[in-house]
């Protein structure tokens, strides 16, 4: 059995007129269908900040500049029937290709070679059956008004 433990994240908020860029995915265990922001795990030795650098450039091909930090979650959860739990730095960043936000959709690669698809949401296309996660991140970005 693997050791259980805490997941450092970071997560990147990319928005534009009301929408954000999320990644779709569904988990099978609970029958919901699932949205998160651009990001992955820090890597130990590596800052928050440049982690989200380096997975958007990794997951999307893209660069970015202005990285703010937003906020800091923690999310406790089950996905895909296995426990979960992490510690979310949530960034605000944009990107250098300003073309970028006039697309639909924005395809791109996970770390283990599985395909992305990122699509522009607004606060309508998040629901109790397919939430914006991790959890307490669709009120940070409505407390930041970038939700509606």
């Amino acid at each position: 059995m693997s050791e259980q433990r805490i997941r450092p994240l970071a997560l990147c908020i990319f928005h534009h007129r009301g929408k954000i860029l999320v990644n779709k995915f569904f988990d099978d265990q609970k029958q919901l269908t699932l949205y998160r922001p651009i990001g992955g795990g820090i890597e130990f030795g590596e800052r928050s900040a440049d982690a989200i650098v380096r997975e958007v450039q990794e997951e999307l091909g893209l660069s970015i500049h202005d990285v703010r930090l937003l906020g800091t979650l923690e999310s406790i959860f089950t996905y895909a029937g296995k426990p979960g739990h992490e510690i979310v730095q949530v960034y605000d960043a944009t990107f250098d290709d300003a073309g970028v936000y006039e697309r639909t959709q924005i395809e791109g690669f996970e770390t283990d070679g599985a395909r992305l698809h990122t699509q522009w949401c607004d606060s309508s296309d998040f629901s109790p059956v397919s939430p914006l996660v991790p959890e307490g991140l669709h009120e940070l970005l409505k407390s930041l008004s970038l939700l509606a």
